[in-house]
């Protein structure tokens, strides 16, 4: 059971820690190369099509996160599971101290 609490955690605080992450990642990367086009405004298509390739990058790192969100909720169980497994454990615990003499 520890293991599936682990991979909620994982699938519930994993997406949005990358989401945020990459967000200041492309909030750093406008204002720099923003930066660099008021400094040196001959330079602008290069800066841009850096700037742009940049964030790209960073944007498949989210759509990798996000696929790996998919891949790790298909593996929780459901409600259903999760409550049956809870009953099957207190049916063994409860047999186990009946037959205990206790």
């Amino acid at each position: 059971m520890g293991y599936f609490i682990a991979l909620a955690i994982a699938a519930g605080f994993g997406l949005p820690i990358c989401v945020l992450s990459a967000a200041q990642a492309q909030a750093k990367a406008a204002q720099v190369a923003l930066d660099g086009i008021a400094r040196q405004p001959e330079a602008a298509g290069k800066i841009q099509m850096a700037m742009i390739i940049g964030l790209a990058l960073i944007e498949s790192l989210v759509i990798y996160a996000l696929l790996m969100f998919f891949m790790l909720y298909l593996l929780l169980p459901t409600p259903d599971q999760v409550v049956a497994a809870a009953q099957a454990q207190a049916g063994i615990q409860s047999s186990a101290t009946a037959g205990s003499g206790h």
